[in-house]
């Protein structure tokens, strides 16, 4: 048994899209839009076959953002050692995204950054 794939609402759809595919290596399918209620979706697959449903509808209230609160924490990304830890942490920085915390060493033994999404989603980026 194995979670199949995780979904999240967003603003704005295409943005999201790019951003997951250009710093994470998604690969997106084709929109999927449901004209009755105006929802759109692209599902976003990884290496790893591990799957992110990015969705958009219409006229839904703004969400928690960067706060911390029950619920949806962050999503966790692992691109295979501390260099490519700050690379991307810095890349991502320089490309206008919030870093929320810096590269660093946990209390558990992880390296790791974390950052903000377009929606302001946490992304933890992990050795």
């Amino acid at each position: 048994m194995g979670i199949d794939h995780i979904a999240v609402y967003v603003k704005d759809l295409e943005k999201t899209k790019a951003f997951y595919v250009k710093y994470f290596g998604g690969n997106p399918n084709d929109l999927y839009h449901n004209p009755r209620t105006g929802l759109q979706t692209y599902f976003i697959t990884f290496g790893d076959g591990s799957r992110l449903e990015i969705m958009h509808k219409p006229d839904l209230p703004a969400g928690c953002g960067t706060e911390e609160a029950y619920g949806y924490t962050h999503l966790a990304f692992r691109v295979g050692d501390k260099e490519a830890v700050d690379e991307l942490t810095a890349r991502l920085r320089s490309d206008g995204y919030t870093v929320l915390s810096e590269p660093r060493l946990t209390g558990d033994g992880s390296y790791e950054s974390c950052v903000s999404d377009p929606d302001h989603n946490r992304i933890e980026i992990a050795e």
